[in-house]
């Protein structure tokens, strides 16, 4: 523990002792920094992107070809916030029907490294398109979510595909926290 009045008293939401590069269901929750309504907006329970909300969509969908042991679930981008499914290849639950894939290959890939990659690929590419060269895109961490039952993971695609028609709810959302 540091001293310093300037960092904050941080403590990790990893499962101690946990393998994340084993095969695996995973929920990610990744938000926009400072929690800034970036990527569009929700009108009438549907998510309208802008552009950055689209590079950030595209991202995304990329994942499978830079990582060919990972495979796409559900996911939503929201207004300041993502919600995503990441499947490790081998694991025993099967992705939704229809969700994006690829085949496995030999070698392991840690989750941590996958959601590195996601946050600096679109920030990278959000910020040249809109010429915010250097701007931060997301928070400094992530949540994550190991799904462990078949009955999690129906909750949490639930969860990922109502998330827009509950944003005048969502904490994350700015005018619901504030009243307006």
């Amino acid at each position: 523990m540091t001293n310093d009045p300037h960092r904050l008293n941080r403590h990790s939401i990893r499962l101690r002792g946990y393998d994340y590069t084993q095969a695996g269901l995973y929920f990610l929750t990744i938000c926009a920094y400072r929690r800034q309504c970036l990527f569009g907006k929700i009108r009438n329970g549907k998510m309208l992107f802008n552009e950055a909300g689209r590079i950030v969509l595209r991202v995304w969908q990329a994942l499978p070809a830079r990582f060919p042991s990972v495979s796409l679930d559900t996911w939503v981008v929201m207004p300041n916030h993502f919600h995503g499914i990441i499947v490790l290849q081998g694991a025993g639950l099967t992705p939704m029907k229809g969700a994006a894939s690829s085949a496995p290959t030999p070698g392991r890939v840690a989750l941590g490294r996958i959601a590195r990659a996601f946050k600096s690929l679109s920030a990278i590419q959000v910020n040249r398109k809109l010429g915010r060269t250097g701007s931060p895109l997301w928070q400094r961490n992530y949540y994550e979510r190991v799904i462990r039952r078949g009955a999690d993971l129906d909750d949490i695609r639930r969860y990922i595909a109502e998330n827009p028609s509950r944003w005048a709810e969502d904490p994350e959302n700015p005018a619901a926290s504030s009243g307006l």
